[in-house]
């Protein structure tokens, strides 16, 4: 088991379309933080900044880009990009450097400004990346793969577009309570099937929107944590980032073809299992000792696909688990408390962030109207683009 590192501080800009730059966002949340550890600025040793493809050169390099905006101090930086799992590869880099010795203390920065509709590839013709063949070939927009996997779903499992439903009304639930979330409103299951088709059997109010915001963490090894006056802080434990393996018979985002099984046999565990298993193992726990989950549920379907492969459930059975309220708010295994990316909409390097705010909140006891009664231990779970693979796990 690797040696913890300590949350001293969570902070968020609050999610929307403000039509303001990714760098407004990020100091919001990153002073949000600090003050919430306790902390100055110049008492950082290193930022770690997750970087948007969106943001022009100061998004490439984000941390250094978040570092002038806070007024240059001499801290380390880094800046670390892996599509929607960008937030917890800055966590994972942050707890590298903790570990190593080479700061006690460390800032970790995600912030996005989005366009308005589906996210698109970057300009030019690139007949050798994935992301654009896809596109130019199919046509194929994130939604079109969050359809086929609804599909995969109702195919395999039995699943149906009223079960996809319920989960953005769960979801919807815990946003309305949530002041960092973009939409704050109750949604019915009859407003999800009145929403416009977007991929079938997916509706509007069945995907995530592409949001604006921020989110930062303040971390530091345990020993920084108690000469500073946290007795019992929230402990990172865990952080998986793994890839998948060779083949990969489950289409994924944004291939167009899955691999061969002529000459290999297919890995016993797919993909995303593996996210969870790499985590639970680090940490030294199994799904039976969770309690509660954050997940990326860009689409309600996914929702249903990261109760089984975190373990939560076994395969088949997320719809089960959706209808006894199991993952509501109460329920055995609270999922997506902070209304998940149903309420918040996609903010790409600062959503996995976001995410371990939430743990920690919960964990702390602050959660308000959402708290999950008796936290203890809680995990993220998301995926990037190309292999991204990433979950944390905190404990208090």
């Amino acid at each position: 088991m690797t040696e913890e590192v300590a949350v001293l501080g969570a902070g968020m800009h609050p999610w929307g379309k403000w039509g303001r730059g990714f760098v407004e966002y990020g100091v919001a949340a990153a002073r949000a933080a600090l003050t919430d550890a306790g902390l100055e600025w110049r008492d950082i040793g290193a930022i770690i900044g997750a970087d948007t493809v969106r943001g022009g050169y100061p998004g490439y390099v984000a941390g250094a880009t978040f570092a002038k905006a806070l007024g240059w101090q001499g801290a380390r930086v880094t800046s670390v990009y892996a599509a929607c799992a960008s937030g917890a590869q800055a966590v994972d880099a942050a707890r590298a450097q903790i570990l190593a010795g080479l700061a006690d203390v460390v800032l970790v920065v995600g912030a996005d400004a989005a366009p308005k509709g589906f996210f698109r590839p970057a300009g030019g013709d690139r007949p050798d990346d994935p992301d654009w063949l896809r596109f130019r070939i199919l046509g194929a927009t994130n939604p079109v793969y969050f359809g086929l996997y609804a599909r995969r779903r109702m195919a395999v499992h039995g699943d149906t577009p009223d079960d996809f439903a319920q989960v953005k009304v769960k979801n919807s639930a815990m946003g309305a309570l949530n002041p960092h979330a973009r939409y704050r409103s109750r949604v019915t299951a009859q407003e999800v099937a009145a929403s416009a088709v977007v991929a079938d059997p997916l509706r509007l109010l069945d995907i995530c929107a592409t949001s604006d915001g921020g989110a930062a963490v303040v971390l530091s090894s345990m020993d920084f944590a108690r000469r500073h006056g946290h007795a019992r802080p929230v402990r990172i434990r865990a952080v998986s980032t793994v890839t998948p393996r060779y083949p990969n018979t489950l289409l994924d985002l944004p291939d167009i073809a899955t691999d061969s099984t002529a000459a290999v046999d297919p890995p016993g565990t797919p993909f995303r299992s593996r996210i969870a298993r790499a985590a639970y193992e680090e940490a030294g726990i199994g799904p039976e000792d969770l309690s509660l989950a954050e997940v990326y549920d860009l689409s309600t379907a996914l929702e249903l696909q990261w109760y089984e492969d975190l373990g939560l459930c076994t395969e088949g059975e997320g719809v089960k688990l959706l209808r006894d309220g199991a993952t509501a708010l109460g329920g055995r295994i609270p999922v997506n408390v902070s209304g998940g990316l149903a309420s918040f909409g996609e903010a790409v390097p600062a959503q996995a962030i976001a995410q371990v705010c939430e743990v920690t909140r919960q964990l702390r006891g602050e959660a308000g109207d959402r708290q999950v009664v008796g936290a203890r231990v809680g995990i993220t779970a998301n995926q990037g683009l190309f292999g991204h693979g990433s979950a944390v796990i905190a404990v208090r």
